[in-house]
C-alpha cells in the first residue's frame, strides 16, 4: 500500500522530534485514539521505510531537519492584512501557495459564517417559525362584496 497524507505528516511529525501520540495529532487523526494510532503508524511498513529513508538522509547529509511532504518548504505567504475574520479566512483559502492542510482548515473554519445548518437556529428563530406557519395555516378571510342599498347588485 502507498505512503498516505496522514502517513506521510506522522512520519514527517515524528522526525520533527515529536512523540508518536503528538504526530498521529498534528497528522490529522483523533485525540481519542492518538496513542494507539501512533504506536500503529510506526510498526506501519511504509512509515517504517520513509523514516528509516529520511533518517539514512539525515545521517549522510548532515541536514536537521526534514522539508514538509508537500514539497518545497514556503517560508511566507503574502496575504493582504484585514480586519475582517471572513475577509481573511477567504484570502487563506484562496492562496495557492499556502500549505493545502492550511487551507483546508481556513474553508472548515469559514463555513458556519457562509452557511448556516439545516435545523440550527436558537428558541426565538424557532418560534418565530411556528408562528408563521399557524398564521399561513388560518389566511385572511375574503373580503366582502359590496352590493347597493336595496338589493341590487352593483
Amino acid at each position: 500500500m502507498a505512503l498516505t497524507g496522514k502517513k506521510r505528516a506522522f512520519a514527517d511529525a515524528v522526525l520533527a522530534g515529536f512523540s508518536n501520540k503528538e504526530a498521529a495529532i498534528r497528522a490529522g487523526y483523533s485525540e481519542a485514539t492518538a496513542s494507539a494510532a501512533g504506536s500503529r503508524l510506526v510498526k506501519d511498513k511504509d512509515v517504517k521505510a520513509r523514516l528509516d529513508q529520511a533518517r539514512q538522509e539525515q545521517a549522510g547529509s548532515g541536514r536537521a531537519s526534514v522539508p514538509p511532504a508537500g514539497g518545497t518548504p514556503v517560508d511566507t505567504i503574502e496575504i493582504p492584512s484585514t480586519a475582517d475574520p471572513v475577509e481573511f479566512l477567504t484570502n487563506v483559502m484562496n492562496e495557492p501557495a499556502a500549505d493545502l492542510r492550511l487551507r483546508i482548515d481556513a474553508a472548515k473554519a469559514m463555513l458556519p459564517f457562509k452557511h448556516k445548518k439545516l435545523g440550527e437556529g436558537g428558541k426565538k428563530e424557532q418560534v418565530g417559525e411556528k408562528a408563521k406557519t399557524v398564521a399561513n395555516r388560518f389566511g385572511q378571510a375574503a373580503a366582502p362584496r359590496l352590493a347597493a342599498a336595496g338589493g341590487k347588485k352593483v
